[in-house]
């Protein structure tokens, strides 16, 4: 007994010729791969008698806020967790400890998270930069390099200490606009909070 609808397929039959006579187009079969010879290079024909002048990148060229690698400024990551929470790639990798600190006279303990690890997998990294925004303790900042070849995938996992180096290629942040008001603290504050301003 054929199952129901059987009879309207011709493939379920077996007969592979009925299938062309219904006008259905058979797979196109793909040609054999052949192996290039020794020392011989293939040019793409969009290509072919052009110079690739001007591929060349300089760090000096791009913009100075431009995204390159990501820096780690240790001393004000509090292992909030943000950073890998928020990471669509989930290539940043956090690990801490809990340490008691000293109680002051008559008070309670306190605790803090202590840093371990702070990782960051430039493999997976697709370099969006919600880490750096979401950062709420400034930690994060980008930095325009952008050369930092591996022979292997496992070295492009950048641990603290290598991440710490990339903050002395971090630029300066731009210099405040000397005609934009103030802010709404200093404004609250009173006329006297204000930046001092010399006389002449």
């Amino acid at each position: 007994m054929e199952p129901r609808g059987a009879s309207l397929l011709p493939q379920a039959r077996g007969d592979p010729g009925s299938a062309r006579s219904q006008g259905i187009p058979e797979p196109a079969v793909p040609e054999p791969v052949r192996p290039e010879p020794a020392g011989v290079q293939r040019v793409r024909p969009d290509l072919a008698g052009r110079e690739l002048a001007g591929l060349e990148l300089d760090p000096g060229d791009l913009p100075a806020r431009s995204r390159g690698v990501i820096g780690l400024l240790e001393e004000n990551c509090t292992v909030c967790m943000l950073c890998a929470r928020e990471c669509p790639d989930w290539c940043i990798y956090i690990e801490s400890h809990k340490q008691a600190l000293p109680a002051p006279e008559g008070g309670r303990p306190r605790v803090r998270n202590v840093l371990d690890r702070f990782a960051i997998d430039f493999s997976l990294c697709m370099y969006c930069g919600i880490c750096v925004e979401v950062c709420p303790y400034d930690a994060l900042f980008w930095s325009p390099e952008f050369g930092y070849p591996e022979t292997g995938i496992g070295a492009l996992t950048h641990e603290r200490d290598r991440l710490r180096d990339w903050m002395w290629t971090v630029p300066p942040p731009p210099a405040h606009d000397p005609g934009a008001p103030l802010p709404r603290e200093a404004q609250a504050a009173g006329p006297g909070a204000g930046p001092a301003v010399e006389s002449d």
